[in-house]
């Protein structure tokens, strides 16, 4: 949702508790019958809350409440005072009876969080699991008419929903049918060297040079050696000629995105900078002084490319095999920035080389990553 433009904040009670209080609690802490523990709990489930309300009252427009409201009491006066202050409520709630699911989950997050830190694994996972047998003592399922909410089961095996209506409730739900909590790479290039790189003109169909041709060979060996004869990778390309180039030797079909075309340039597309800057010094200026903003006449911004490129974002999401994007510097840009959850207004400033492979790991404690240059060394500065 920040990614999309919406002034969008997490408020983490477990975090308000790890502050104020120190990450040094055990499960008796959570216990129902530990009145003070409780008392202690509600107070700092309070603050977070004042945050929220704050923070959206000074222009805030997405706060995300990350609370275990396990109770319906506790939904009710979580959505009583939210909407007294004329907030609307969805409560989003993720439903897990696999122990599969759950025992990886607890090990691959919790494990190596703060509270844990220094502790046995396996007393730590001992403890965590009678954190977890506290909360389902109390646990009351939220049940249809209680309030807007989207459930999400089994780790997106199955989504339910009641009382979801609106654009942004619906773009909400909509990105969380298509997440998983699987865990694979993303690989990011952009296209091999082009004639018109050699050239230093931007945009254009142009085909591959003699150098971006041996990148496209050295893609499919990477590729071929990093997953494997008998894995499948999921390819998406751009509709223009070299992308399509570089990916014509990998064993796996390639989609071709629209949406993934390079940013359009408009009336300076096929021109270099330097004739840019010479017919047109005014829109040269402009786009020097704010490269995230600026659009060229009759072409787009980086803040357009953002709009445009988020239905490949979800259906990168989406999938469970290892994702190749074979795209143009403004668009790997973009999504490398949404991966690594950067400022859009980094975008026009990342450092995307040619012939680089940029691989994403996806972790427990975040994404990993790990360039891999196969031909030369190149850094133009495209759109």
């Amino acid at each position: 949702l920040g990614w999309l433009g919406y002034r969008t904040r997490v408020f983490n009670v477990g975090s308000y508790r790890r502050e104020r209080l120190g990450a040094h609690h055990r499960e008796d802490f959570f216990a129902p019958a530990n009145d003070s523990g409780r008392r202690a709990r509600e107070e700092l489930a309070d603050a977070a809350l004042d945050d929220l309300m704050d923070w959206m009252r000074v222009g805030g427009e997405v706060g995300i409440y990350d609370a275990t409201n396990t109770t319906r009491a506790r939904r009710l006066r979580v959505r009583s005072r939210l909407e007294q202050a004329g907030i609307r409520v969805v409560f989003i709630e993720s439903v897990c009876d696999d122990p599969t699911i759950i025992d990886a989950n607890i090990r691959a997050t919790k494990l190596v969080g703060p509270d844990y830190a220094g502790m046995d694994a396996s007393a730590a996972l001992a403890d965590f699991h009678a954190r977890v047998r506290h909360y389902a003592a109390v646990y009351e399922p939220m049940g249809v008419g209680e309030t807007s909410y989207i459930k999400v089961i089994d780790a997106g095996r199955r989504i339910e929903m009641d009382g979801v209506r609106g654009y942004l409730p619906g773009k909400i739900l909509f990105f969380l049918a298509n997440s998983h909590a699987d865990r694979r790479s993303i690989l990011l290039s952009r296209h091999g060297e082009s004639a018109f790189n050699l050239e230093e003109r931007i945009g254009g169909n142009p085909g591959l040079s003699g150098q971006g041709k041996r990148y496209a060979d050295a893609l499919a060996q990477f590729v071929r050696w990093r997953f494997g004869p008998t894995r499948d990778v999921e390819v998406f390309t751009s509709t223009l000629r070299r992308t399509q180039e570089t990916a014509v030797g990998l064993p796996w079909p390639a989609t071709a995105w629209r949406a993934l075309d390079e940013i359009d340039a408009g009336i300076c597309d096929s021109r270099t900078y330097a004739e840019i800057a010479a017919a047109l010094p005014d829109e040269y200026d402009a786009r020097q002084a704010d490269k995230f903003h600026y659009r060229y006449p009759g072409g787009e911004s980086y803040r357009d490319v953002i709009g445009r490129v988020e239905p490949v974002i979800l259906e990168i999401e989406r999938q469970r095999r290892p994702v190749l994007v074979i795209a143009h510097q403004a668009i790997v840009r973009v999504l490398y920035a949404y991966f690594r959850e950067l400022p859009a207004e980094d975008c026009p400033y990342l450092p995307v080389p040619l012939h680089t492979v940029i691989e994403l790991r996806q972790m427990a404690a975040g994404l990993e990553e790990e360039r891999h240059p196969l031909v030369g060394d190149h850094a133009d500065d495209g759109p």
